[in-house]
């Protein structure tokens, strides 16, 4: 009678966590924001946040930071017009200033008329001689702006910011904050290659594994992963020289500007991955590396003592290799 206690018990163990796992449905939406694509998935007993949610929530946050939006906040801030900052608006640029102070100006959102003018950014490419770039560098400086009393507040009118480089980042924090705030405690979201996850993947029974792509010779490549991440309540972010540049005249021009040159960076660091507790952090960490490269990018990643990063990088003949810092370890994923 008693082995035959415990094989009941064992037996309603089983069901009981069979019960749960099946319970727990799978909600995968997709689609378009800020010229990029978004995957949420999220595991719950019902469907407690809806693909038209998340399309909301996304549809007001470009409102505030798309330079595509013509009435947006951050266009209206560009033409210098009066205009009262959302939450939103805000902490994006606080954390801009944060970033940037700590990383010297690497990070620099004042970069606007660079970025235009190179024709990375959304208008036609232009050549820009030595004259060009440096009467624009007179408008280029965080420390040239700052909000006042609600307001954003420019040293020149000429000044125009650009969030593209955190604006990825902050919305997979607003839609991670909004599945949180809804009880969602399985998810990931992906905003364009930048993404947080939290919990677990139900249908693997793993965390949520992400992939490092491999640098590729030209924009065009198939895309290949080098590495595995694993990740649970942290935030990835990637930026690199290989997927979005220009060329001319066989030379390769990356789609990150250094504020201090007014040139797009050209240098060995292929990409540089960051791990943080948010997205934001992580977006804007990944482009302030991009533009110091590899050796300064080292030492400042001391400042940011929940952070980890993982550097490709090339040699000038062409090899690749990788360094990461000692705590990356524990996110790669083997079989």
């Amino acid at each position: 009678m008693e082995k035959l206690c415990s094989s009941l018990s064992i037996v309603l163990l089983i069901l009981l966590c069979c019960t749960s796992i099946s319970a727990q449905n799978k909600y995968h939406y997709e689609g378009y924001t800020q010229g990029t694509y978004y995957s949420i998935i999220y595991f719950a007993e019902k469907e407690i946040v809806t693909k038209e949610n998340i399309e909301n929530k996304l549809s007001d946050f470009m409102q505030t930071a798309s330079l595509w939006e013509k009435n947006s906040t951050i266009a209206k801030v560009n033409r210098n017009e009066a205009v009262a900052l959302d939450s939103n608006f805000i902490t994006i640029f606080n954390k801009a200033q944060e970033i940037s102070k700590l990383t010297d100006g690497a990070f620099d959102i004042t970069v606007g008329l660079l970025v235009n003018a190179w024709g990375i950014g959304y208008k036609q490419n232009v050549e820009l001689s030595q004259k060009t770039i440096d009467s624009m560098l007179n408008f280029v400086g965080y420390h040239n702006i700052a909000i006042k009393d609600g307001f954003f507040w420019k040293k020149y009118p000429e000044i125009s910011i650009d969030f593209n480089a955190i604006a990825k980042g902050y919305s997979v924090d607003l839609i991670a904050n909004y599945l949180k705030g809804n009880g969602i405690t399985d998810y990931l979201v992906d905003i364009g290659g930048e993404v947080r996850a939290e919990g677990e993947n139900i249908d693997t029974k793993k965390k949520w594994l992400i992939g490092i792509e491999r640098p590729s010779k030209t924009a065009n490549d198939e895309r290949e992963y080098q590495f595995v991440i694993q990740l649970d309540g942290k935030s990835i972010a990637t930026s690199g020289t290989y997927r979005k540049y220009r060329e001319v005249d066989g030379i390769r021009y990356s789609h990150t500007i250094d504020p201090k040159t007014g040139y797009p960076v050209s240098h060995t660091l292929l990409s540089a991955t960051v791990i943080a507790d948010d997205c934001i952090t992580a977006d804007a960490l990944a482009t302030a590396f991009m533009v110091m490269g590899t050796e300064k990018a080292k030492s400042v990643l001391a400042k940011f003592k929940d952070c980890e990063a993982l550097f490709i990088v090339s040699d000038k003949n062409g090899n690749i290799s990788a360094f990461n810092t000692q705590g990356f370890l524990k996110y790669f994923y083997e079989e």
